[in-house]
């Protein structure tokens, strides 16, 4: 047996992972699915859903996704280029000519929806502003996951107001342009986003439990946040840095059962973990009738080459998720190309093609489930690396400006 590698099984493994963090009280709950090959080595459910009642967590838990839902509303404008109906290098003026943000010069600017899909069209995050005064708080942007009572058109204008932080093709950085991409599929599609979604990705995969509204409140877990000694239950407004020095997320809770919220492409849709799954291993496996492989490969492209992508060494970006360039800068065991992004409400996920590997860990607490240690330890045991062999856990806050996913 090689040196450092765990004699226990992969579901034992993780199991001992989940057990911890829940003993440990880094988490309140979680679903963890695994797929090697395209068959199911891992089923999970475990903890609670909401700590208060004992309300079990189930594996048909509807979790509130945040920014799991980028690669969903990504592979949406995917399978419109496909079709023919929207040219991935074209100016998103054509069907948007009323969103023109500018540059800070006052030149014009011209965005595509590659540099959308690959978070390199000089847009932001107000969450990453370090205080109420930034520009994006100054111009009342939301974010998708407050309680803004306002439209995607709306939002979109006051996004435009703002100058953009660099030109479109010249630098990257996590933003809100899955939110823009939202509305240039609606134009595209001719139909509100969900529905656009739901035609286009969730239906056709049966993704029956996924959209921008949750429909049963039984099924969603309640939303905690990391704390001393225990987790505290997520409040309805309550503001939480991703990291030190930012203003922080505005979150509210209720927004994933109201209808009347706008469809936040980049941070408003609930899911299952199977669900997910579900489209993940469509995209492992290249695409079935959803998509052709080559646009597959494409999104699985590093499109941010040449690029740094802030305190994310190691990682570039393709359309709608971070990509491994270099795996011992990354200092991880994924293989070169592995895909792997999550969500601000505790999760994490990863595809390794190289290794059949699609592995999806949704978690009701935040930011544990989404950067602390227990998405390194759940990487760290697919693998099958014991805790001494294991590189050690990040001290970052794991979403800077390059890998929060919101």
């Amino acid at each position: 047996m090689l040196s450092g590698v765990s004699p226990a099984s992969l579901p034992e493994r993780i199991d001992a992972v989940v057990r911890q963090a829940l003993d440990e009280k880094r988490l309140v709950g979680a679903v963890v699915l695994v797929s090697r090959d395209g068959e199911p080595v891992h089923r999970q459910a475990a903890g609670v859903a909401d700590r208060e009642s004992g309300r079990p967590m189930t594996l048909d838990a509807v979790f509130r996704l945040a920014s799991v839902s980028k690669p969903i509303v990504s592979v949406a404008a995917l399978v419109l280029a496909a079709r023919g109906r929207l040219d991935l290098d074209q100016g998103i003026d054509r069907w948007l000519p009323e969103f023109r943000p500018r540059l800070a010069d006052g030149r014009p600017a011209r965005i595509t929806a590659r540099q959308l899909l690959s978070h390199t069209a000089g847009l932001g995050y107000r969450f990453f502003e370090p205080d109420a005064n930034g520009p994006y708080a100054r111009a009342g942007v939301s974010d998708g996951m407050d309680d803004a009572a306002i439209s995607l058109q709306e939002n979109l204008r006051r996004l435009a107001s703002v100058p953009l932080r660099y030109e479109p093709g010249t630098g990257w950085g996590y933003s809100l342009a899955t939110d823009v991409l939202g509305a240039l599929i609606e134009r595209v599609h001719g139909s509100p986003l969900d529905v656009a979604v739901r035609e286009l990705v969730t239906g056709p995969l049966g993704m029956a439990d996924t959209g921008f509204v949750a429909r049963d409140a039984a099924r969603v877990p309640t939303a905690y946040v990391n704390d001393t000694p225990q987790p505290h239950r997520l409040l309805e407004g309550e503001v939480v840095p991703v990291m030190e020095g930012t203003v922080g997320i505005p979150f509210s809770g209720a927004r994933i059962f109201r209808s009347d919220a706008f469809p936040s492409g980049g941070a408003g849709m609930a899911g299952t973990a199977g669900d997910f799954l579900r489209l993940l291993e469509t995209l492992r496996q290249g695409g079935g009738t959803l998509l052709p492989a080559s646009l597959v490969d494409d999104m699985a492209r590093d499109h941010a080459a040449g690029l740094e992508l802030p305190d994310a060494p190691g990682l570039g970006f393709g359309l709608g998720f971070s990509v491994l360039r270099n795996p011992r800068q990354a200092d991880s065991p994924e293989s070169a190309g592995t895909w792997r992004w999550g969500g601000a409400y505790g999760h994490a996920w990863f595809v390794d093609r190289s290794q059949g590997l699609s592995v999806v860990a949704f978690t009701n607490t935040l930011y544990e489930g989404m950067s602390g240690r227990f998405v390194t330890d759940v990487r760290d045991a697919v693998y099958g690396l014991t805790p001494a062999a294991a590189p050690k856990p990040s001290t970052r806050n794991a979403e800077t400006p390059t890998k929060v996913p919101a």
